[in-house]
């Protein structure tokens, strides 16, 4: 009778401990991190903003130029990622993250002082630089902050609410417009220097807030920090561990019985496990060729490829798409604000349910229709609300999926540089896509747009068939790690140990690891 008590008393205080650490941890990191977010939404939505106030006419820019200065971003943001995330431990996080935002924030500034094409380009290709350790950084800081089906619905969270106060960044650019002429300044630099300087106040006030890791976060008591500790070292499990073992004949191959005479069976003898922490991780290349070597970073990597073109072409281009449909300076800026609305709630229903079923894959295989069809319907549109109303359904199709895709990767790879590999190269990959979006649409093609909506029809296609391709997988390979089928992981691993191959942990080759679909 005690015994049940006890028990019961125990896993009530389990709730209440899990409770009130989530809501701290929820309270303290995400709104920095939204707010570098929105940051980051802001300065990807302003040179559109900028172009529609008058950017192009002062700095002579004329043909494809304004789409090069675009894509000449996407080369420095692509080359940063994955350095970024190897020393964003040794540099920590909370000082890293808001450290790249800062400086960006102070290179955004300096384009509201360029005057031609080169300088246009100088400045682009060093807010690249800045930019690209962001998002690859924040997913990996999440990921050693809360349990693996506690992600999605955080990422979707901050990703939604900075999305939604990004939207409004057309309705900031028309009042900061109306700065024409103050200083001998045209309005569009405005947009680039005060929003420059936001994006630094931003960033240096989420430095305030934003703990490096669980041990040292100060807004947990004792009992907490230490509860923290112990459910997040044990959601990572088996993954963290390593063998004691110094000699290799712990591994022993027996032919199996008659019957399966062709098959071999693996037996590895009990041995003694150490723990790897994640603080205690050094850095490997084998870790990294880990990464390298994932089929789900390939898989996924192509998905996001399409869905960023999506996500890319319709933020930087929606301004320019609803000028095209016949609305012209405030009218304009305002009417990029409503497709927004939708698409953020979606993103919020969709990361929570995501977590609770722990499915990331199936629910971009259900919302990429919903893209697909929007960009249908504006390919055959007639009219110009038709052609609004499909910006609604991209809108609402391809939000949801953004947290959905940027949440496999820190769910299935373990071991940090692993991980860390792994969710970056994912991101440098599916950048490239930048470079097609820059140039899919164009003025030429205005109010249509068909070339533009059927080139990301297509790239949003193949991103289903890659997902499809990466939830079977995950299937396939969860179903022969349940039969047994994975055993020689254990084997290869100690392997590698015993000739000092290796110090990292087992990670996700543990037989016993399950990948989220």
């Amino acid at each position: 009778m005690r015994s049940t008590m006890s028990t019961t008393e125990d896993k009530e205080r389990t709730k209440v401990l899990t409770r009130r650490v989530l809501w701290k941890l929820d309270m303290h990191v995400l709104p920095p991190l939204a707010l570098l977010w929105l940051a980051n939404f802001i300065d990807r939505t302003n040179i559109g903003n900028a172009r529609i106030a008058g950017l192009e006419r002062d700095t002579h820019l004329h043909g494809t130029q304004f789409n090069t200065a675009l894509a000449i971003f996407y080369v420095s943001y692509i080359i940063v990622e994955l350095p970024s995330n190897w020393v964003l431990k040794k540099f920590k996080p909370s000082r890293w993250l808001p450290f790249l935002v800062a400086v960006w924030g102070v290179v955004t500034t300096l384009s509201g002082l360029v005057h031609n094409f080169k300088g246009l380009l100088a400045i682009r290709f060093f807010l690249g630089f800045c930019e690209g350790g962001l998002l690859p950084g924040i997913m990996l800081y999440l990921s050693t902050l809360y349990k693996r089906h506690e992600l999605q619905q955080r990422v979707g969270i901050f990703y939604a609410s900075a999305s939604l106060s990004g939207a409004f960044g057309g309705l900031l650019a028309t009042a900061i417009i109306k700065m024409e002429g103050i200083g001998g300044l045209a309005g569009w630099r405005w947009i680039f220097i005060l929003e420059g300087i936001a994006t630094v106040i931003f960033a240096l006030t989420s430095m305030l807030f934003l703990p490096a890791d669980i041990a040292s976060a100060k807004f947990f008591t004792d009992e907490e920090r230490e509860f923290a500790l112990q459910r997040v070292r044990l959601s990572h499990g088996v993954t963290m561990t390593a063998p004691l073992s110094e000699p290799s004949q712990h591994i022993t191959r027996t032919e199996a019985d008659a019957e399966k005479a062709t098959e071999d069976k693996i037996e590895v003898e009990a041995t003694e496990t150490l723990v790897v922490e994640q603080a205690e991780e050094q850095f490997e290349w084998g870790e990294v060729m880990r990464g390298v070597k994932d089929p789900q970073v390939w898989m996924t990597a192509v998905s996001y490829m399409g869905i960023i073109i999506s996500l890319y072409s319709f933020s930087l281009f929606l301004p320019t798409i609803v000028a095209g449909l016949g609305y012209s300076g405030g009218a304009a800026q305002l009417h990029t604000v409503p497709p927004y609305v939708p698409a953020v709630v979606l993103t919020v229903v969709v990361a929570i349910a995501s977590d609770r079923l722990k499915w990331r894959g199936p629910f971009i295989l259900m919302f990429l229709p919903i893209t697909m069809a929007g960009y249908i319907l504006a390919i055959v549109a007639k009219t110009n609300t038709q052609r609004y109303a499909a910006v609604f359904l991209i809108a609402s199709g391809i939000y949801p999926c953004g947290p959905c895709i940027l949440s496999i990767l820190p769910n299935n790879s373990a071991g940090h540089y692993k991980k860390a590999t792994t969710v970056a190269l994912q991101l440098a990959i599916s950048n490239c896509g930048g470079f097609v979006a820059t140039f899919t649409y164009d003025s030429s093609q205005a109010p249509t747009y068909i070339r533009g909506h059927s080139i990301t029809l297509a790239f949003v296609a193949v991103a289903w068939v890659a997902m499809f391709c990466n939830v079977m997988y995950c299937i396939w390979e969860n179903r022969a790690r349940a039969e047994g089928r994975r055993q020689d992981n254990l084997v290869k691993y100690q392997e590698l140990w015993d000739a000092g191959k290796t110090r990292a942990p087992i990670g996700d080759r543990h037989p016993d690891f399950r990948f989220t679909l």
